[in-house]
């Protein structure tokens, strides 16, 4: 479908992402940065609402919305479907959609939490993989971006599930980067605490305290997770793959100190 170009707006690239759960937070901030570079994206998210505001936001000229959860393999279908449809292509896949439902210890963990964790976290990423594969990607090649947490990479107090989650993305990462070699290039991100509606609980009321154990001084906010995102989806990260990018202001300097 031919659309026409917002005036001021960045050339058009000609390629096509798709970012889950991008109606705000950190999938917003990466969805953001692919636009202003001249792609055109179609996000994802569960509220229907907040997914078309984030669209006007994004320009409809350059974004498209499907409202759904991510886990769930028909909805992963539909949006694939919707975005061959619609653009012909999906060149870049960010999987971003996640959850987290409850701060507990593993001891006390109810295993249906843990499961629908994964579901969402980890399984989500692995079918829309395999669906982007097969509708473009196997023939055409492409980038995926797995948005992984340092939560991940460390023991995660309370958040056992949701760290245990984003270890099983970073080894989804190196699985998929190792069997779609050579015509597809798949890449994590590891935020730390980046100021999100999603992480609110780990800084609301008490930033500064939260951000003193940081180097660089401050957490992290969504436009910097999406520059990580817009160099692994370009070019310039052509001989990159299979590789988890730390995004943390540098507090992994400090830690165990």
């Amino acid at each position: 479908m031919t659309q026409q170009q917002t005036p001021g707006a960045a050339p058009d690239t000609g390629k096509v992402a798709l970012v889950t759960g991008a109606s705000r937070g950190i999938g917003y901030g990466i969805a953001e940065a692919l636009v202003a570079r001249g792609d055109r994206v179609c996000i994802t998210g569960r509220n229907e609402e907040a997914l078309k505001e984030a669209v006007e936001r994004l320009g409809p000229d350059r974004a498209m919305g499907v409202a759904g959860k991510a886990h769930d393999p028909a909805h992963q279908a539909a949006v694939v479907e919707r975005v061959m449809e619609e653009y012909g292509r999906v060149d870049h896949l960010v999987n971003n959609a996640g959850t987290n439902p409850v701060f507990a210890g593993l001891a006390e963990l109810d295993l249906a939490v843990a499961a629908k964790t994964y579901e969402t976290n980890v399984l989500s990423a692995l079918g829309l993989a395999q669906k982007t594969w097969h509708a473009w990607q196997k023939e055409h090649g492409g980038t995926i971006v797995n948005v992984a947490s340092v939560a991940g990479l460390n023991a995660s107090p309370f958040m056992g599930a949701y760290g245990m989650s984003k270890a099983a993305m970073i080894n989804l990462t190196l699985q998929l980067a190792h069997e779609f070699a050579p015509i597809v290039r798949v890449n994590a991100l590891a935020p730390a605490v980046v100021k999100t509606k999603f992480a609110r609980m780990l800084y609301e009321g008490r930033e500064e305290e939260a951000a003193s154990g940081y180097p660089l001084g401050r957490l992290g906010v969504p436009e910097d997770i999406g520059g990580a995102a817009a160099f692994l989806t370009s070019d310039g990260a052509g001989w990159i793959t299979g590789q988890t990018m730390v995004i943390d202001g540098g507090v992994f300097l400090t830690a165990g100190v």
